[in-house]
């Protein structure tokens, strides 16, 4: 459900293009992790890997299943609430397991939450937290590292310049790119895994970015 609404509203927003390194199978049941910096960029995000034929579970704060009607949709098609901080924050990895395990892709943002800055320029990937070599340590996965650019010319800044950006951005029509690299596997150390994961995401964050510019 996310990935067809993504697909539907990506190209009312702007104009998306998408890059992939010289792979031409993505492995069934890998961990694509993405840079997060903007609340537009799910929408960028899900679209572009829809065009590679790759529908994930995506894990999102458990906020979003609190929303009437969302949130029952949101649990039919299998998504992964996040309880951030709080007792339950490890329920989201072993569902998260459990849908690789079965053959899914799963979406993880490896910073965990949004940049507090204000402006609308892109930024490299703020730090890792561990979840994302967490998770695929324990499902024994692959690693696709996913960079976006562009999303945050849609919604960025305060509550207000967002909403804005959002009532705009059809008329604007910004650029967003979204590059997918090749597949990895990390090492089994988690820090060592989460650095791997964090440069591999840059590297690809680096290539949207430059497709944007040009």
């Amino acid at each position: 459900m996310l990935s067809r609404a993504a697909a539907v509203v990506a190209p009312v927003l702007g104009r998306l293009t998408v890059t992939r390194d010289g792979v031409t199978a993505l492995p069934a049941g890998s961990v694509f992790v993405a840079n997060h910096d903007s609340m537009a960029d799910p929408v960028v995000v899900l679209a572009a890997l829809r065009l590679l034929g790759v529908e994930p579970a995506v894990m999102a704060t458990a906020g979003l299943w609190r929303v009437p009607v969302l949130g029952r949709a949101l649990t039919r098609e299998g998504h992964i609430p996040v309880h951030r901080r709080s007792a339950r924050a490890a329920d989201a990895l072993d569902l998260a397991v459990a849908a690789l395990s079965e053959g899914r892709h799963v979406l993880i943002y490896g910073e965990g939450g949004l940049p507090e800055r204000l402006d609308a320029a892109p930024g490299p990937p703020e730090a890792f937290r561990t979840g994302v070599a967490r998770l695929a340590a324990r499902a024994g996965a692959l690693v696709v590292p996913v960079g976006h650019a562009g999303a945050r010319r849609i919604s960025s800044g305060t509550t207000a310049k967002q909403l804005a950006g959002a009532v705009t951005s059809p008329l604007r029509r910004p650029a967003f790119h979204v590059h997918v690299g090749a597949p990895l596997r990390l090492p089994t150390e988690t820090e060592r895994a989460t650095r791997v994961a964090h440069r591999a995401v840059r590297l690809a964050w680096e290539q949207a970015v430059s497709a944007t510019a040009h």
